[in-house]
């Protein structure tokens, strides 16, 4: 089976350096995986907070995550500091696909690269559009928008 070539930092639109810690390792001696998916996590939530998104209270986004995964390149293991690329795989009516690249240290190729889809949604967890200053936002990081 042949996998594509790991991205490169010029793919990706933001960035969040994210720092690895000495729990994130395992027995291994490289990151969890389950860490790798945390710094997906933290790379999109500080975007939104980068951008203003309310994220909790009153008001704030309220979307939920429908669908996530990710494919390992090479290892990071702590003291590595990972640098997050951000971008926006697809805009949808009431979903949004980001894709994180995470790269080691000054690494031009990441070394993972994982997606996480978010759907907006009401109280009652019921898909809903998309917010105008939302959708404006993730179109800065559209995937050749």
């Amino acid at each position: 089976m042949s996998r594509p070539a790991p991205a490169r930092r010029a793919d990706y639109a933001a960035f969040f350096a994210i720092p690895t810690r000495w729990e994130d390792n395992d027995a291994y001696g490289h990151l969890n995986n389950a860490a790798y998916h945390s710094f997906i996590d933290t790379a999109v939530t500080l975007w939104q907070l980068d951008r203003g998104i309310a994220i909790e209270g009153e008001g704030a986004l309220r979307s939920l995550v429908v669908e996530n995964g990710c494919t390992y390149h090479a290892e990071a293991r702590f003291p590595d500091l990972l640098h997050a690329g951000l971008r926006c795989g697809h805009l949808g009516r009431s979903s949004a696909r980001f894709e994180v690249g995470l790269f080691r240290n000054d690494g031009e190729s990441a070394c993972a690269e994982g997606f996480v889809v978010h759907v907006a949604a009401d109280a009652d967890n019921r898909p809903v559009p998309i917010p105008p200053d939302y959708r404006a936002a993730l179109e800065t990081i559209l995937r050749g928008g």
